[in-house]
């Protein structure tokens, strides 16, 4: 049997002619990458202008970044369709083109979360609904705005905890912000006997509300009859509160005892509610003797509660901000939503 003989003659041509088409495209490759040189110089240019950086806003560094990155990769992409195109590679272009969108859905699926709280990110940059410091509550977590970074919203609760919010969660929760109206009211019930006069009662408490400090003059305090009970008359005080210079839940207070005290000083009786009990097989028990009434207190102790806005919480509210690494998301100058 002969042996097999290779005629290596057009293997040797077909690589000539690929080298002869090489050294002819020397040129227009050349070209090609002198387009995408001038593209990314030029990309970087335009991403430092100063009219990029008013349009997007300053005081926003994710969204400078982002508006710079843009820009050059949007700059840089056209370059390299022009260099392909020069190459006559427009194959390639379309080639390249439907890789990425496929790429781009099969990213997309499998980090949905991280996009979804990335694109929460930069709208919440965009609406700007709370600033650093504001007391808010988000989806029942209440606290203060420590930052807003491209993933998550950094609150701290007010026992000094420190609360991570996904930008999404944040995004597409019911929000309450006690921070943008500095006057919020309080309100509590207080249970008037039934044969007391409501009038009475009714005006003893507003005079003692106005005298606690903190609550404000303007809207004045205000109360009203809720319901009648059992065993007495439910009345109920409101107030309003300045969060700028004094501590809701300690004006609060006082306002409670304050109209306590006075109620109880003024003969009012505050009744608790009253039970029946029937028992059978037992002996009846002597009723019990009648309750002595409440001894009166010090004028003076008054002067141990201080309602003044505390700042314990604030301070390490400052300590975190100065601590974060990554850059702040909120511009406290910016227009709120």
């Amino acid at each position: 049997m002969p042996n097999p003989e290779f005629d290596f003659v057009p293997v040797v041509d077909r690589l000539q002619e690929q080298v002869y088409a090489l050294i002819a495209s020397l040129p227009l490759l050349a070209l090609a990458i002198v387009v995408v040189a001038l593209a990314w110089v030029i990309g970087g240019w335009l991403s430092r202008r100063a009219l990029l950086a008013r349009a997007v806003g300053r005081q926003n560094p994710f969204l400078s970044d982002l508006a710079r990155t843009t820009v050059r990769w949007a700059v840089l992409l056209f370059g390299l369709l022009v260099a392909l195109e020069i190459l006559n590679a427009t194959t390639l272009v379309g080639a390249v083109l439907g890789t990425a969108g496929v790429l781009g859905v099969a990213l997309g699926f499998a980090f949905k979360d991280i996009l979804e709280n990335y694109l929460a990110g930069i709208l919440l940059s965009l609406r700007q609904p709370f600033a650093p410091r504001d007391h808010v509550v988000i989806d029942g977590n209440e606290g203060l705005v420590i930052t807003l970074n491209w993933r998550a919203t950094i609150l701290m609760t007010l026992d000094g905890n420190h609360l991570r919010l996904p930008n999404a969660l944040v995004f597409r929760s019911v929000m309450l912000n006690y921070t943008r109206n500095p006057s919020r009211r309080f309100e509590f019930d207080v249970g008037i006997g039934v044969d007391d006069d409501l009038v009475r009662a009714h005006n003893i408490g507003i005079r003692e509300m106005r005298q606690v400090a903190g609550v404000a003059t303007t809207p004045p305090p205000r109360a009203f009859i809720t319901a009648l009970g059992d065993s007495n008359v439910q009345m109920r005080f409101h107030g309003w509160v300045d969060q700028r210079d004094h501590d809701f839940l300690l004006v609060k207070s006082e306002a409670i005892r304050h109209v306590k005290l006075a109620l109880e000083a003024a003969g009012m009786d505050l009744p608790e509610p009253i039970y029946r009990v029937q028992m059978y097989g037992h002996a009846e028990r002597p009723p019990s003797p009648p309750r002595s009434p409440a001894a009166p207190v010090a004028a003076d102790s008054d002067a141990a509660i201080d309602t003044t806005a505390h700042t314990d919480v604030l301070s390490q509210l400052e300590d975190a901000r100065s601590q974060t690494a990554s850059a702040d998301l909120l511009d406290p100058a910016a227009p709120r939503e």
